[in-house]
């Protein structure tokens, strides 16, 4: 899940709130506090409302749940005076593009940070790595509208961003560190996305890298946002970038979108979603009786639009920037949220039953406890996966216990994963933001032969990451586990020759551990050294160890 940085002087100012209050509050909106430092705070938010990924976004749903703001957000979005077509050509490739200008933004350092880390994380929310849906944000400043989204050679230059000289789109792949971390998303095309002015200035190599001509800077005030990608998630991250500026007190303005043919779109739109919620349903979710009234005024509390129809409807209206709400379950959630669930009266079941913890739960909280204590911090990637992650990125060949799904909506999860460690290498290659050294773990399903077990698996990444580092932390992990084990060379791809070992208890393999292969280390565009290690637990799960 997404940790967002809130800095306190930015929450205090959007929020009018001081920072005791929010942090007291905010886990009750859907949130954990990570850490609390002396000028900012982290908070994880759940990954279902990225339209908190910001200090703008997290300030607007704490005033309403303050009562200090309540109701649906209202946005001014003034007529248009850019427009942008989209050639024939590009349909092919990448072909939704969502637009907007939002002027009179005044900046600091810190408001740039949070809205390039509102990018990346929704780049990895929304947009599964920027391939369904990709961000850039320019500075009107330096370029000319009418813009143009079209499909240009690959042997086309510009400038691209944190570089001097011109390269090729070829070089920018090859060689420019965003290009061979996103190369995978164009290659195989005859031709590339690129978004131009009228003066044939780079705006953008989409879903790659802007050109360096329309940085953010503090001097910064007319933004142009883009947003291309494969589907409709494309207008909800446009609808959630705006609406955070304009928290900043930005001005929206409308962008005319001409497509071929000659139709029209003009972005963003803003416009509500309209749904009908009874106190029934509010009732058979939560257990408690509500009146339309207090239905309405918990909603407005979550930022919704909200009238009672008649004695048991109410007509809600969903904020466009509201990525979560599929069903009316999700309306009531945010009702239970507003009216506190420390409000709602503990019942007794009419049903007794005696239960006990499952004995995946009691390993599970063993090993978590000991890995916690190495100093590693837990993570929840996804169980679907993909060939080339699961195998081909690890150098490790294709094997026949695989479950694959029937009919995938994306090549990005074709199959569920027989092992643990590419999702976490995954997951370093989304925080290469962050500080060293980071180290992660995960105990988590795995699928083989259509059979479910369960691996513990860890990774640390930071220049001296060594074969000594992992062989303490197994060493430690055996040893807290009280499981007498033994090492044996190991022959696994994935690990450097001479670095890598496998575990055996009883005789039987366990798992490996050692150093990643530069290989691996590159497929998964990591920058520096990673070790880890991966032991399947299936036969101790119930035991007495």
């Amino acid at each position: 899940m997404p940790v967002i940085t809130l800095h306190y002087e930015d929450l205090e100012k959007l929020t009018g709130i001081d920072k005791e209050t929010i942090i007291k509050r905010v886990p009750m909106i859907g949130a954990d506090i990570e850490r609390i430092e002396d000028e900012y705070v982290d908070i994880e938010f759940f990954p279902d409302r990225p339209d908190l990924y910001s200090v703008e976004g997290a300030s607007r749903a704490m005033r309403g749940f303050l009562d200090l703001e309540t109701g649906l957000p209202e946005y001014e979005i003034k007529p248009y005076e850019v427009s942008i077509s989209v050639s024939e050509d590009i349909l092919k490739i990448r072909p939704f593009l969502g637009c907007a200008v939002v002027r009179g933004v005044k900046f600091t350092s810190s408001s740039i940070k949070s809205l390039m880390d509102l990018q990346e994380d929704l780049h990895w929310g929304l947009g599964r790595n920027r391939k369904k849906v990709s961000i850039g944000v320019h500075d009107l400043k330096n370029v000319k509208a009418p813009f143009r989204y079209m499909a240009v050679d690959p042997g086309f230059e510009f400038v691209p961003l944190d570089y001097t000289e011109k390269m090729s789109m070829t070089e920018i792949l090859d060689k420019h560190p965003k290009g061979t971390r996103f190369a995978h998303l164009v290659r195989g095309f005859d031709k590339y996305p690129i978004i131009l002015d009228a003066n044939d200035n780079v705006l953008s190599f989409p879903p790659i890298i802007n050109g360096t001509l329309t940085s953010v800077t503090e001097s910064t005030t007319d933004l142009f946002i883009d947003v291309t990608g494969l589907g409709g998630a494309v207008y909800t991250a446009l609808n959630i970038v705006v609406t955070a500026l304009a928290e900043r007190g930005g001005q929206i303005e409308f962008v005319r979108l001409i497509r071929p043919g000659g139709e029209e779109l003009v972005l963003p739109d803003l416009e509500p979603k309209t749904r009908l919620l009874t106190t029934g349903e509010v009732k058979s979710l939560i257990g408690m009786e509500l009146s339309v009234e207090k239905i309405v005024k918990q909603l407005e509390r979550m930022r919704f639009g909200a009238r009672a129809l008649d004695a048991e409807t109410v007509e809600v209206k969903v904020p466009a920037y509201r990525a979560d709400i599929l069903h009316n379950y999700d309306l009531v959630e945010d009702i239970a949220k507003g009216y506190g669930y420390e409000n709602i009266k503990v019942r007794v079941p009419e049903t007794y039953t005696a239960g006990k913890s499952h004995p995946i739960s009691l390993m599970r909280a063993s090993v978590n406890e000991i890995i916690v204590g190495l100093g590693y911090y837990e993570v929840m990637p996804f169980t679907l996966t993909s060939e080339k992650v699961n195998f081909e990125n690890m150098r490790r060949q294709k094997t026949d216990d695989v479950t694959h799904v029937l009919h995938p909506i994306s090549e990005d999860q074709t199959m569920l994963r027989t092992t643990v460690l590419p999702n976490l290498l995954e997951i370093l290659a989304l925080n290469q933001h962050r500080e060293l050294p980071q180290k992660i773990f995960e105990f988590g399903e795995v699928v083989s032969n259509e059979t479910t077990g369960q691996h513990v698996a860890a990774v640390s990444i930071h220049p001296q990451a060594n074969f000594t580092e992992i062989y303490e932390v197994v060493d430690a992990f055996m040893r807290e586990m009280m499981l007498p084990y033994e090492v044996k060379e190991s022959e696994d791809p994935a690990f450097l020759e001479g670095r890598r070992a496998d575990v055996y208890v009883n005789g039987k393999k366990l798992g490996v551990f050692g150093e990643l292969h530069p290989e691996v280390i590159n497929n998964f565009a990591l920058g520096y050294a990673v070790v880890g290690f991966e032991l399947d637990l299936n036969d101790l799960i119930g035991k007495n160890i």
